[in-house]
């Protein structure tokens, strides 16, 4: 119930070609080894290619969600990643939490990406998603969330880990790990962002940097290049830096308007 095991898989995306993307993240599945959640990039089936929503968007039981299942099953672990989905006539950029046993949770992206026009294409998602495993509770989202503060507010420790799957630009890659670093040091909690790397359909390049940061803001794992990042979380560790620095106690109640 103390260590949490972790693979992030940093990785280069092939632009809309669902079939490629799936064989590399299957081989690359192979190289994990025993770990509890498997963590993958945004739009990991696809790339962020959003103008292409109706063309590759699935439905709750498609290819994409077979696989997740499938690869869960196949190495008894958590699966984690977002990729495009059609959902009563809306497409939505849904993060989906796979377990071993084909029971899913799913968090639809809240902030849409102005710069991009994503909210053209997507529907935003209203509701947060915490889930939990082996005593963990993990908050769930997607790249753009990481800039909105009150979103990933940590009411009362509500969670244990904040999480990030991204598509995240190498000409803002400055403004990801100082927000990742402000997110975990504001919240008490640990922070993983999984990024990807390389140039996409757009030419808009990536460089990864995908990072696990400590509930003090320090960075324990970081990244350039195109790799699995191992780390075991540990509770105690989280537990020693609420016991001492109970800030949360003074935190300002809110509610968030949907």
């Amino acid at each position: 119930m103390n260590e949490l095991k972790l693979a992030v898989i940093q990785s280069f995306l092939h632009w809309g070609d669902k079939e490629k993307n799936l064989k590399s993240f299957s081989a690359k599945l192979e190289q994990v080894g025993e770990v509890d959640i498997i963590v993958l990039p945004e739009t990991f089936s696809t790339g962020f290619c959003m103008k292409q929503a109706a063309q590759y968007a699935e439905s709750s039981d498609g290819k994409t969600m077979e696989w997740l299942a499938n690869q869960a099953q196949k190495y008894d672990a958590v699966i984690t990643g977002s990729h495009m989905v059609e959902d009563n006539g809306n497409y939505y950029n849904r993060l989906i939490w796979m377990r071993p046993d084909g029971t899913f949770e799913s968090y639809d992206k809240r902030h849409l990406f102005r710069l991009a026009y994503e909210q053209n294409y997507f529907t935003a998602g209203e509701n947060k998603k915490i889930v939990t495993l082996k005593g963990w509770k993990i908050n769930l989202n997607i790249c753009y969330d990481l800039r909105f503060p009150v979103w990933c507010r940590n009411i009362d420790n509500e969670y244990d880990l904040l999480l990030f799957v991204a598509n995240w630009p190498k000409k803002r890659i400055d403004h990801w790990k100082q927000l990742l670093k402000a997110r975990a040091i504001e919240n008490l909690s640990y922070v993983v962002g999984c990024n990807r790397i390389g140039i996409d359909g757009t030419q808009t390049d990536h460089c990864g940097n995908s990072s696990i940061i400590s509930p003090m803001g320090i960075v324990l794992k970081q990244s350039i290049k195109e790799e699995i990042i191992h780390i075991t979380l540990e509770k105690k560790i989280l537990e020693s830096v609420r016991n001492r620095l109970q800030f949360y106690k003074d935190a300002d109640q809110f509610e968030i308007k949907t």
